[in-house]
């Protein structure tokens, strides 16, 4: 009987000892007492884990009796450890406040759909490339951000010049004229500076890029069909940030370039100047660049004033300069001879004044003036051609945002007036000037902690006309967008609207051929489109070590009276409208997988279907493939260093002649070591070497009278960099 009860309190002890208990934990901020979501709290020495949820609480479940370790993580802010001995009576959730880091990464804040909400509270579908990413671009390719956005899915740089490098930017497969760049909302970089806007964009003072895909008008008015790129240039704290970089490649390149801020408690200012240099580069020994010669040099202050808590006024000045030269190179190193007389020149000077004026009213509502004016001046010259003009943009926003429970609420109106104006004035000027006056009004409403509702419309009165004709169209442009949060690791966006583009000539089409036989507008009236987007979004923690995000977007954007290039008997080149229409549908597959904070792997998967109904035999939009695979590898110490490799596959593609490109894969390779303030980089660049030439080569008939075909990968081949950055 003794023996019976011994035994019978061994097994009493030893089943309390692993007794089970819960815990409740909220998580806030220490710096805004604000509720902090996706914080980790596990349990150290088990693998008993949670992440908090919006309101900052998390549930810890199953935890052993016994002295435990409770570690809590958050991005941005210093881990925190507990010890606590359970059993433990808890009637109400412990509230634990974190500190932020010194190195604090902020909560994503989407400025581009005008709320200035966190991204996991938008509706509408924005895409971020954060500055860790911006940052690790910037080794490959400092002069801008052409690499930024050529490596995210659905996005792909189209280069409209075998000699001079110019480019533009697709989204979804349409055409640049399609997609809106903007740079902290101000939209320079349209029209005449399209081809080189890309380049001329540096990346060392961005804080993050938003990405908006499909049907955007209603928000930016004309020109967002496909959707827009918003580049967010970082604001200055109190404390000071210097951040220098030196740059050398295998291909002639040189960089050299700096970014400053600092701000005290009324005033602050932040400087950005960048020089890059690039020498002529023939790698397929065809005697034609495939980079040309070029120097281009970036200044850009900013000031910012702080008159009170309430008030916030920047004024800001970009200058750029840029001489590119392509064609023979001989000719180019050598000056012209009677065998050598091909070249490309591209002169630039862009320079864009900004004002921004915000005031903070009743605390949550915001009063805003935003007004910009923009120079752009470009001389295209060929043997026996030049083709100079200078185009004029003023911009000006004026917006209230009033916060009510539950809901925000913006009205806005705006003036855009865009000149383009040909230095040579002849009665086939392509002078052109558009004007257009809108009002916009936009609901964001949080129906409940799951429902998430957007809605907006848009009206503008646009005028536009040259010295043949002139029109006045008026658009209503209605979009709606909702949000759906199923539970802490499923959410659904879905949403769509109505879009316009006003007429121009100046199309990835005409850039090809430098804009000559191009005749003026005349009678061609704004492009029309509806479209829209929706995705599934799935993010979980499996443990302590792993991370996996997922999304599944699917799209769909349709474009009426498009305008067509054709070409008379002549063999001058004219722009019409036709019934038939534009239609791009498809869908991109994401995917994140993080493992203990070290490794990165990143997926990407496009599939685009788009087709111009107005195209004879074969209505593929032409240089699109419709299988895009994009593969990233990332591992990383913080303040250590990084290494990444990384892997592309493009698809077939139609050219303009009809015939079909090969597909192909290219790899990168990147690394980067840290000491202290130091860093040095190396980064090999599609190291596979696959190139245009490979297959065929570019350029077709004479030294003296050249010929060029479409550009469909690489023409430069493998790049090899590497840098020096001091960040102090």
């Amino acid at each position: 009987m003794q023996k019976l009860l011994l035994i019978l309190c061994v097994f009493l002890c030893a089943s309390t000892s692993y007794a089970q208990n819960s815990f409740k934990i909220i998580i806030k901020s220490g710096e805004n007492k604000s509720a902090l979501q996706g914080a980790t709290i596990s349990v150290i020495g088990s693998s008993v884990t949670t992440i908090s949820n919006e309101a900052g609480l998390a549930t810890l479940s199953n935890i052993p009796d016994g002295k435990q370790t409770i570690r809590i993580n958050h991005i941005g802010y210093n881990e925190k450890t507990l010890s606590i001995t359970f059993p433990v009576i808890q009637q109400l959730a412990l509230e634990i406040f974190l500190t932020p880091s010194e190195d604090e990464l902020e909560e994503v804040i989407i400025s581009s759909t005008r709320t200035s909400r966190t991204i996991q509270n938008t509706p509408t579908r924005v895409e971020t490339i954060e500055l860790e990413e911006i940052d690790e671009k910037s080794n490959m390719r400092p002069a801008n951000v052409s690499m930024i956005l050529h490596e995210s899915t659905g996005i792909s740089v189209q280069q409209t010049s075998a000699t001079s490098g110019n480019a533009s930017i697709r989204i979804q497969g349409l055409d640049g004229r399609y997609t809106q760049l903007l740079k902290d909302g101000y939209a320079s970089f349209g029209n005449f500076a399209n081809g080189l806007s890309i380049l001329e964009i540096p990346p060392l003072d961005l804080s993050q890029v938003e990405i908006i895909k499909g049907p955007a008008s209603t928000l930016y008015g004309a020109g967002a069909i496909a959707g827009v790129v918003n580049f967010i240039s970082r604001t200055p704290r109190e404390k000071a940030d210097y951040n220098f970089i030196v740059n050398q490649s295998n291909v002639g390149q040189t960089n050299i370039g700096g970014f400053a801020m600092s701000r005290s408690k009324k005033v602050g200012y932040s400087l950005l100047a960048l020089a890059n240099f690039q020498k002529p580069y023939d790698v397929d020994k065809d005697d034609f660049t495939e980079l040309p010669k070029s120097k281009d040099f970036t200044i850009h202050p900013k000031l910012f004033l702080y008159p009170n808590e309430s008030t916030t006024i920047i004024i800001g000045n970009s200058f750029t300069r840029s001489d590119r030269t392509g064609g023979d190179i001989f000719l180019i190193n050598d000056g012209k001879s009677a065998e050598h007389t091909y070249f490309e020149n591209n002169k630039t000077v862009r320079n864009t004044s900004t004002l921004d004026y915000s005031l903070k009213l009743a605390e949550r509502d915001l009063f805003r003036v935003k007004t910009s004016f923009n120079y752009f001046k470009r001389n295209i010259s060929i043997p026996n051609y030049t083709f100079e003009g200078n185009n004029y943009n003023a911009y000006t926003d004026i917006s209230y945002l009033k916060n009510i429970k539950n809901q925000s609420l913006i009205f806005g109106a705006n003036l855009v007036y865009d000149n383009f104006k040909e230095e040579k004035q002849t009665s086939l000027s392509k002078s052109f000037k558009t004007k257009t006056a809108g009002l916009y009004f936009q609901h964001t409403w949080d129906a409940t902690e799951k429902l998430k509702l957007e809605s907006g419309i848009r009206t503008d009165l646009v005028n536009y006309f040259n010295s043949l004709y002139k029109n006045t169209d008026f658009f209503i442009l209605p979009r709606i967008s909702a949000l759906y949060k199923f539970s802490d690791k499923w959410s659904s966006r879905i949403g769509g609207g109505l879009g316009y583009k006003t007429p121009t000539l100046f199309t990835e089409q005409t850039e090809t051929f430098q804009y000559q036989n191009l005749l003026p507008l005349n009678g061609v009236e704004s492009e029309k489109s509806y479209g829209g987007t929706a995705d599934v979004n799935f993010k979980t923690n499996i443990g302590e070590d792993w991370l996996i995000s997922l999304n599944q977007m699917f799209f769909y954007t349709r474009i009426s009276n498009s305008t067509i290039l054709l070409q008379d008997a002549n063999a001058n080149f004219f722009f019409t409208n036709t019934s038939l229409p534009v239609n791009s549908l498809g869908f991109e597959s994401n995917a994140k997988i993080i493992f203990k904070e070290y490794f990165k792997l990143f997926a990407g998967y496009t599939f685009t279907n788009a087709k111009a109904d107005y195209l004879p035999v074969i209505q593929d939009i032409r240089l699109l493939p419709k299988n895009r695979l994009n593969l990233a590898l990332l591992y990383e110490k913080e303040r250590n260093f990084k290494l990444g490799l990384e892997g592309y596959f493009t698809d077939r593609q139609y050219l303009y002649n009809n015939f079909q490109t090969p597909s192909y894969w290219e790899f990168g390779f990147m690394a980067e070591k840290v000491f202290g303030k130091i860093s040095i980089f190396i980064n090999a660049e599609n190291f596979t070497d696959t190139r245009q030439s490979k297959y065929k080569s570019v350029v077709n008939g004479s030294h003296n009278n050249p010929t060029f075909d479409d550009i469909w990968t690489h023409t430069e081949g493998r790049t090899f960099n590497a840098g020096i950055k001091l960040k102090l």
